[in-house]
């Protein structure tokens, strides 16, 4: 007989469970053979000979609290954004920000070492799930931005935000903070990158969300803004090129006309499915709730 709060640990889609086992396998594997962190985890000054480790090591899980972190993060977040997104189109999204985040990580490290002098930033093993959960919390912000959590009384866009201000907070009184905190901040950023300007949207064949409420400003508080739009403007010419005009005036365009779908219309019907995909599981689970409470009484009818 299943409890009545099994609705919450319940539909979660097949990919994100086969993900969820590769994590926890990966954790198994390191924990098993320590050696292995050699060959999976990514360690600067021997990934040129292991390139590979640029792309396993998003996925190798070092610590008990790291793999169960990731475990759940990716179940829960993937059963929202997967429906809406497609399995294929989650399942690059994984890889392309694991990979990226990997070589930016990696990329730092050596910076770091050529400014400090410290070899421990080449020979630190770095590994963990955590820059893509930092991606998917950007998706959200994107899906969801007003939906309202009951338990933090605070909106879904801020939690990106918040996620990195705790985490820098930490940094300073964590001397590991170098294994986790490039990860996190490179996560969240390329993920914005991705969602904003490259991928691709079936319904209308363009790239991208150009609309207001998914600027980068919108990470930051309101008074900010006007400090950063100006910075993030020279980002958005260089992945976008210089003859395009600033979406904040016309949307985006080519040759001058506007694209067709490039203004909020787009990012308002993918808000409303994501607050129709979320009230569909919430009523699901609320119903799947009701239903287990429900089995006591049929049992104690049938024994009647």
């Amino acid at each position: 007989m299943s409890s009545p709060g099994s609705g919450i640990f319940s539909g979660f889609t097949k990919l994100c469970k086969g993900l969820a086992v590769i994590l926890v396998g990966g954790h198994v594997v390191v924990q098993l053979l320590p050696i292995s962190v050699t060959y999976l985890a990514l360690i600067p000054a021997r990934t040129i000979p292991f390139g590979w480790n640029l792309i396993t090591a998003g996925y190798i899980e070092q610590s008990v609290h790291g793999v169960v972190v990731s475990t759940l993060g990716l179940l829960f977040m993937g059963k929202l954004l997967e429906p809406i997104w497609g399995s294929k189109e989650f399942l690059k999204f994984i890889f392309i920000i694991n990979f990226l985040t990997s070589v930016c990580v990696f990329v730092t490290a050596i910076a770091l070492y050529y400014i400090t002098m410290e070899e421990k930033y080449l020979y630190m093993p770095l590994s963990g799930f955590h820059g893509v959960l930092a991606g998917f919390l950007v998706g959200i912000k994107q899906i969801l931005p007003d939906q309202e959590l009951n338990l933090l009384k605070i909106k879904v866009k801020w939690l990106p935000s918040l996620m990195l201000l705790l985490s820098i907070a930490i940094s300073f009184f964590t001397p590991e903070s170098a294994t986790y905190l490039p990860t996190l901040i490179f996560g969240t950023y390329i993920g914005w990158i991705y969602l904003r300007f490259m991928q691709r949207k079936p319904e209308s064949k363009l790239r991208g969300d150009p609309s207001e409420d998914f600027a980068f400003s919108t990470f930051f508080p309101e008074f900010l803004r006007p400090i950063v739009d100006p910075i993030a403007s020279i980002f958005h010419r260089m992945l976008c090129g210089k003859s395009e005009v600033s979406s904040a005036s016309q949307g985006y365009t080519l040759g001058g006309s506007p694209l067709l779908g490039s203004d909020p219309i787009e990012a308002s019907r993918r808000r409303e499915r994501g607050a129709r995909a979320l009230e569909e599981r919430l009523a699901a689970e609320k119903l799947a709730a009701g239903r287990n409470s429900e089995e006591p009484h049929m049992d104690a009818n049938d024994r009647v």
